[in-house]
C-alpha cells in the first residue's frame, strides 16, 4: 500500500555529515594555497560555505516538491535543449587548465556538465518507464536514450572531460540494466565500446600518460607519477587517528589541488583511518538508502530516477576514492558533496533533495516501519 512518509532521515543525515566535512576539510586543504596564490586564506572555504548554504536551502525546497512533476516531456526537452546550447557555448570559452568546462559569472564557475548528468537521468527514467515492456526492441526503447545521452557525452568529451563522460555512461548503463535489457545486448555494447574507448584513451597524450603512470607511478616519481605518489603518502602517513586537522603535510604544495579531486587524501592524512572510514560509511548509507528508495518507489519513473541519482553519487565517490588510493588511473572527478566546487555541490544537493522526496512516497507494507 502506498502512503506518504517522512523523508529518509538516514539519507539526510549522511548528506549533512558530508557537507559539514566538506567545509572543514576544504578550509584545511586550501587555506595555505589560497593565501600564497591570492593572499586570501578564506577564499575557497568562503565560496564553499556559500554554495553549501544555497545547496541545503535548495534541497529543503526540492524535497517538498512531488517528484512526479519531473515526469513532464516539455520540461525535460526544454532543459535538454538549454543544456545542449550551454555545452556548445562553453567550448568557445577561454580554457582553464587546458579544458573548457566552466562559465565564469561574478567570480564563480558554473559547470553545465554537472546539470547535464541529472537531466540525462530524468530523461532516461522517463523513457524507461514508458518503454520498458519492450526494452529489447532497441530501436523503440533505447535509440532515444542513445541519441540524447550520446549527444551530451560527445559534447562533454569535447571539453574535454573524459571522467564525467564515462561516469554518465556508467550511470545510464546501470539504469538500462535495471530495466531488464538482455545480457547479450549489454555484452555486445561492451564489445563495441572497447575499441572506441581504446582510441579515446590513446589519442590524447595526457590520457595515455595517465594510464601508463597508473601501471607504475614510480617510473616517473617527479613527473606524471608525482600526484598519485603524494596521495599515497598522505593516505599512508595518516595512520589510525591522523595527524590532526590543519596538520597535514602533503597538502603543503606536495599534493596538487588538494582541496578538489584529492581531498580524500587530505582527509585520510589529517583524520586517519577513522575519518576516512566515516566518509566512506556516509556514501555506503547513501547507497543503501538510495537503492532502498528505488526498490520501494510507487512507480517505475520514481524507481529509475532514484536509482540514477544514487548511482550518480555513489559511482563518482567510488571512482574518486579509487583514484586517491591508486586503484584507478587519475581522473578529474570530484568527491561528491565533499570536494571544493560550487556546481558539483549545488547539483548533488539538488539531486539528494529529489531522492528525499521519492523516499516520502515509498511502497510499504501496512504496519511496517
Amino acid at each position: 500500500m502506498a502512503r506518504k512518509l517522512q523523508s529518509d532521515k538516514w539519507l539526510f543525515l549522511a548528506t549533512l555529515v558530508l557537507v559539514c566535512a566538506s567545509i572543514v576539510m576544504v578550509y584545511s586543504a586550501s587555506a595555505l594555497v589560497a593565501s600564497e596564490r591570492f593572499n586570501q586564506p578564506y577564499l575557497f572555504v568562503t565560496k564553499q560555505i556559500m554554495w553549501a548554504t544555497v545547496g541545503v536551502a535548495l534541497l529543503s525546497i526540492v524535497m517538498r516538491i512531488d517528484y512526479r512533476v519531473y515526469r513532464n516531456d516539455k520540461m525535460i526537452w526544454v532543459l535538454l535543449a538549454a543544456l545542449g546550447v550551454m555545452l556548445v557555448a562553453v567550448l568557445f570559452r577561454a580554457p582553464i587548465n587546458g579544458t573548457r568546462r566552466w562559465f565564469g559569472i561574478g567570480g564563480f564557475g558554473i559547470q553545465p556538465s554537472e546539470l547535464a548528468k541529472l537531466a540525462a537521468i530524468m530523461f532516461t527514467a522517463l523513457i524507461l518507464e514508458r518503454r520498458r515492456t519492450r526494452i529489447n526492441e532497441l530501436q523503440y526503447s533505447l535509440l532515444p536514450i542513445a541519441l540524447i545521452v550520446g549527444g551530451l557525452v560527445g559534447l562533454i568529451l569535447f571539453e574535454p572531460d573524459f571522467g564525467t563522460a564515462v561516469s554518465l555512461l556508467a550511470v545510464i548503463a546501470v539504469m538500462v540494466f535495471a530495466a531488464g535489457i538482455s545480457y547479450r545486448y549489454l555484452f555486445g555494447a561492451a564489445m563495441l565500446a572497447l575499441p572506441a574507448l581504446y582510441v579515446i584513451l590513446m589519442q590524447a597524450d595526457y590520457r595515455r600518460r595517465r594510464l601508463l603512470t597508473f601501471m607504475d607511478p614510480w617510473a616517473d616519481p617527479l613527473g606524471d607519477g608525482f600526484q598519485i605518489i603524494q596521495s599515497l603518502i598522505a593516505v599512508g602517513t595518516g595512520g589510525v587517528f591522523g595527524r590532526g586537522l590543519m596538520n597535514g603535510v602533503q597538502k603543503l604544495f606536495y599534493l596538487p589541488e588538494p582541496h578538489t579531486d584529492f581531498i580524500y587524501a587530505v582527509i585520510s592524512e589529517e583524520t586517519g583511518l577513522v575519518g576516512a572510514s566515516l566518509v566512506l560509511l556516509c556514501f555506503c548509507v547513501i547507497a543503501w538508502r538510495g537503492l532502498r528508495t528505488s526498490m520501494r518507489a510507487p512507480d517505475s519513473f520514481g524507481a529509475f530516477l532514484a536509482l540514477g541519482i544514487t548511482m550518480m553519487l555513489v559511482l563518482q565517490a567510488f571512482v574518486n576514492i579509487s583514484v586517491v588510493l591508486g586503484l584507478m588511473p587519475t581522473k578529474g572527478i570530484p568527491l561528491p558533496l565533499v570536494s571544493n566546487g560550487g556546481s558539483s555541490m549545488l547539483i548533488n544537493l539538488l539531486s539528494v533533495g529529489v531522492l528525499l522526496n521519492i523516499s516520502q512516497h515509498q511502497q510499504v507494507e501496512t504496519g511496517a516501519a
